[in-house]
């Protein structure tokens, strides 16, 4: 196992034992070595997301894959996943790394649930829409049609959510609404 890996992993260990000692849910620790990079850690509540729950822990499987600089775990509540019907799959960011999401089951029923999750935690991640119909990023969301199931972060995509938690910048609350196309009449 790589020294980044093992970082990654204790960085995870630790950010569960300080939430469960209530110091905190978004954690960055202390910068390591120049060759390896340690994560912040984005953890994640699925409690509230149903059928969706495995869906939302293959999305942070693949956010902590792809990104060096963010983790996520399901070991609080910076980032709380939720599903609904009707109204529409959306994230609600409050800041960089917290806020939640929401999964509307109607949607998830025409385009892939699995990039709708990944989507939405984008933006939570600090990605915005890119409603370019092109299906191989991520960010460009329902427009790629209900054909695309990449749930997969582009090199650019994941680059920004680097630089976006490299120094931890923070952002104002933000609403990520209508990134996919209104669902059509169930009846």
């Amino acid at each position: 196992m790589s020294p980044r890996r093992i970082g990654r992993r204790l960085t995870t260990l630790l950010a569960g034992a300080a939430t469960a000692l209530g110091l905190g849910l978004l954690s960055q620790p202390a910068p390591a070595a120049a060759d390896v990079t340690v994560a912040a850690t984005v953890c994640y509540n699925t409690s509230q997301a149903g059928p969706y729950a495995g869906t939302a822990d293959q999305a942070a499987s693949i956010w902590t894959s792809y990104t060096r600089n963010v983790t996520m775990s399901k070991c609080g509540s910076n980032l709380m996943i939720y599903y609904t019907t009707g109204g529409g799959s959306y994230a609600v960011r409050r800041s960089l790394g917290n806020g939640y999401v929401v999964i509307d089951t109607v949607q998830a029923s025409q385009y892939s649930p699995l990039r709708i999750m990944t989507h939405e935690i984008g933006h939570i991640l600090g990605l915005p829409d890119n409603y370019n119909g092109q299906c191989y990023l991520l960010m460009s969301g329902g427009s790629a049609g209900t054909g695309c199931t990449n749930p997969y972060p582009y090199s650019t995509e994941s680059a920004q959510v680097d630089r976006n938690f490299g120094g931890l910048a923070t952002t104002g609350a933000q609403v990520f609404r209508n990134s996919w196309p209104t669902p059509a009449t169930v009846g």
